[in-house]
């Protein structure tokens, strides 16, 4: 074999290698490509994602809101029970004098 029949042998080699590579790249890429259709459905589901995290966060927001409000509720009934027992405990501290007082 003489140095042009052996540079024509690298040449040709080198050139199904490359040919074979770029098949492969393309193969690849044909198969691995996102359609214009499925993009768009990405999108379709990236909004969708993006109104329930918003959803969320409202009715996150009006629940802590709601929870702060029925709190409140609660301290002011049980201050008032607090206010209600303090003074049927003084009516009847007054009803049990005056009763002592018709007795004796």
């Amino acid at each position: 074999m003489n140095r042009t029949e052996f540079i024509v042998a690298t040449a040709i080699i080198l050139f199904v290698a490359f040919s074979l590579g770029w098949f492969a790249s393309w193969l690849i890429n044909r198969f691995t490509r996102v359609s214009k259709a499925e993009v768009g459905e990405l999108d379709r589901m990236a909004q969708a994602l993006h109104e329930a995290e918003e959803t969320r966060d409202q009715a996150i927001t009006y629940l802590q809101q709601r929870e702060a409000e029925i709190t409140n509720q609660l301290s002011q009934t049980e201050a008032e029970l607090r206010a209600a027992m303090d003074g049927l405990r003084d009516a009847r501290t007054e009803a049990e004098h005056l009763r002592g007082q018709l007795q004796g």
